[in-house]
C-alpha cells in the first residue's frame, strides 16, 4: 500500500495538522492501492511561512546558481525514471508505454526546456537612463491536475525555481504519488530549505486556503474553467496575480482540400492519447458536409485499430479514464449526444468487451452531431470523438469559434497558404497544421475561458517575474550622484520627468 502520511514543509517531511485522509485508486482495477493525507488552511499557513522565510535569500541567487540547480534536479530525475512511470501508471492508469515514453519525459523536459530559457535570458534592459528589471514575483501557490501530473508540475516548478521564486505545490489528490516522488527529487537535488513546500489536499480546502492567503504572491493553476475562476475570485481581495491554464473544446478542421482518409485517421488517432484526456484535445473534427459519411467511415475503422486494456499490457493504447466520477461524467455525456440526436458511429456507452472492472470507455464516434449540442460544447476528458459538417470555409472557422474555450486548434490541407489562412482567423491561443505537433518552447496557453497568461521556455520564465522600472539607473555620471533632473512633463503619457 501506498500510504502518503506526510507534507514536504521547509526541507522536511512533516505531519500534517489535521487526520483527513483520501483513498489512491488503481482506474484499472478500482482497488484502493493506498491513502493520502488531505492538509488545511494550518498546513498551508506552514507553508506559506516557509516559502515567504526562504524567499528572503532564493531570490538574490545568481543565475549560474539557479542554472546549476536544475541541473541537479534533472540528474535526480533521470535517476528515479523507472519510479515515476510506475507512479504515474499506477494512480492514472496511463498504460505503461505512454508513462515511459510521453508522460515521465515531458517532466523532464520542462525543467530541461526552462533551463535553456534561463541560460539567455536578460533580466536586466535599458531603456534611456532607465534599468527595466525582471524580479522574482515571490512566494507562488501552484496547483496541477492529475491528467499529465509530470508535466503539469514540471511547467510551474521549473521556471519558479529558475526565477527565484519560492512555492508551495498543491497536486491533485487523485495523482500524488508521483508528486511525492518528485519533492524526493527536488530535495535529494540540493534545493534549499523552503523553497519548495509539497501539501496534499482538495481544491476548496487546501487551494481556497492557498488563493486566498495573504502572503501569497502569485497562484498558477491548471485545472477545469470552474476551478480557475474559483481560484480567481479567492485571489481577487489580494490582487495576487493569477495565471490560468485551464478547460478546451478544441476543432479540427479538416479542409475540403485536404487528404481526408490522413486527416480523419490522424485526427482519431490524437484523441485516443491519454485516454482523451488532455485539455488541447481536438474532440471536434470539422468535415465537408458532402464528405461526412466517408469520414465516419474512416473513423470506425481507425477506431477499429486501438488497443484498449491493462496499463501494464504492452499493447495497451487506451487505458482507463481516471475515476469512477469522470467515467460516470463521460458515459452521461455519450448518452445524452444519442438522445439529442447524434448518430454513433463506433463504441458507445458501457465498457469495452471483456474488460468488467476498470473505469475503461469505449472509444467512441459520434457524427450528424452539430455545434449546439452538449457534447460539442462541453470539454469531455474522454476518448470521444465528435464529427460535424460544414458548407464552406467561412461555416467552418464560424463553428470552430463558437464555443466558451479557445485553447487549441488545427487544420489539415493540401495547400500550405490555405492552412496559414484559416489559422490566423481561430481566436485559440495555439494553433497546428498538418499534423505539427507541439515544441515545447512556444508558449503554451488560451483565449477566452480556456485562461490567460503562458507557460513553456521564455515565456513561461516570465509569467513568474515582476517588472521595475529605476529610473536614472544609467543617468549620465557627470550630473552628480543625487542631481535632480527637473525635466518638463511628458506630454505623451501626462506625467512629469521628476517625482509624482
Amino acid at each position: 500500500m501506498n500510504d502518503l502520511n506526510q507534507f514536504y514543509i521547509d526541507g522536511e517531511w512533516t505531519t500534517p495538522s489535521g487526520a483527513a485522509r483520501s483513498w489512491i485508486v488503481d482506474p484499472a482495477t478500482e482497488e484502493r492501492i493506498g491513502s493520502v493525507a488531505l492538509g488545511d488552511a494550518r498546513d498551508v499557513d506552514r507553508a506559506v511561512a516557509a516559502a515567504r522565510r526562504a524567499f528572503a535569500s532564493y531570490s538574490l541567487t545568481s543565475v549560474d546558481e539557479r542554472l546549476a540547480l536544475l541541473a541537479s534536479i534533472m540528474d535526480h530525475y533521470e535517476a528515479r525514471f523507472d519510479d515515476l512511470v510506475e507512479a504515474v501508471t499506477l494512480e492514472m492508469g496511463a498504460p505503461r508505454s505512454l508513462s515511459r515514453d510521453d508522460q515521465v519525459p515531458a517532466g523532464l523536459g520542462q525543467f530541461r526546456r526552462t533551463r535553456e530559457a534561463l541560460s539567455g535570458f536578460d533580466f536586466q534592459s535599458r531603456s534611456g537612463s532607465t534599468a527595466i528589471l525582471y524580479e522574482p514575483v515571490g512566494v507562488c501557490a501552484l496547483i496541477t491536475p492529475w491528467n499529465w501530473p509530470l508535466l503539469l508540475i514540471g511547467s510551474k516548478v521549473a521556471p519558479a525555481i529558475a526565477t527565484g521564486c519560492t512555492m508551495v505545490l498543491k497536486p491533485s489528490e487523485l495523482a500524488p504519488l508521483s508528486a511525492v516522488i518528485i519533492a524526493e527529487i527536488l530535495h535529494d537535488a540540493g534545493v534549499p530549505r523552503g523553497v519548495f513546500n509539497l501539501v496534499h489536499g482538495d481544491g476548496p480546502t487546501v487551494g481556497g486556503a492557498l488563493s486566498r492567503h495573504e502572503d501569497v504572491d502569485m497562484v498558477s493553476i491548471t485545472g477545469s474553467t470552474r476551478a480557475g475562476v474559483e481560484v480567481a475570485r479567492n485571489a481577487a481581495p489580494s490582487v495576487k496575480r493569477v495565471h490560468q491554464e485551464l478547460g478546451g473544446k478544441s476543432a479540427h478542421i479538416v479542409l475540403s482540400d485536404a487528404d481526408l482518409p490522413t486527416a480523419i485517421t490522424y485526427s482519431v488517432t490524437a484523441m485516443m492519447e491519454n485516454a482523451g484526456q488532455s485539455c488541447d484535445a481536438r474532440s471536434r473534427i470539422l468535415v465537408p458536409r458532402g464528405r461526412l459519411k466517408e469520414a465516419g467511415e474512416v473513423a470506425r475503422r481507425t477506431i477499429d485499430t486501438v488497443n484498449v486494456g491493462s496499463p501494464q499490457r504492452g499493447n495497451a493504447v487506451v487505458g482507463p479514464v481516471v475515476s469512477a466520477s469522470q467515467y460516470d461524467r463521460v458515459q452521461g455525456l455519450i448518452a445524452r449526444a444519442i438522445d439529442q440526436g447524434a448518430t454513433l458511429v463506433a463504441g458507445g456507452l458501457g465498457r469495452p468487451r471483456g474488460l468488467e472492472r476498470g473505469y475503461y470507455v469505449r472509444p467512441t464516434v459520434l457524427s450528424n452531431v452539430t455545434n449546439e449540442m452538449e457534447i460539442a460544447r462541453e470539454e469531455v476528458f474522454g476518448p470521444v470523438v465528435t464529427l460535424i459538417a460544414y458548407d464552406d470555409d467561412d461555416d467552418a472557422i464560424r463553428i470552430a469559434n463558437d464555443s466558451p474555450y479557445g485553447l487549441s486548434g488545427a487544420v489539415s490541407s493540401g495547400d500550405l497558404q490555405h492552412a496559414r489562412d484559416v489559422a490566423r482567423r481561430i481566436r485559440a491561443g495555439m494553433f497546428h497544421i498538418n499534423g505539427k505537433g507541439l515544441d515545447g518552447t512556444s508558449p503554451f496557453g488560451g483565449y477566452k475561458r480556456s485562461g490567460n497568461g503562458r507557460e513553456y521556455g521564455v515565456f513561461g520564465l516570465r509569467e513568474f517575474l515582476e517588472v521595475k522600472s529605476v529610473f536614472g539607473f544609467y543617468a549620465d555620471e557627470a550630473s552628480g550622484p543625487g542631481a535632480p533632473s527637473h525635466q518638463a512633463p511628458d506630454p505623451s503619457t501626462g506625467t512629469s520627468g521628476g517625482d509624482a
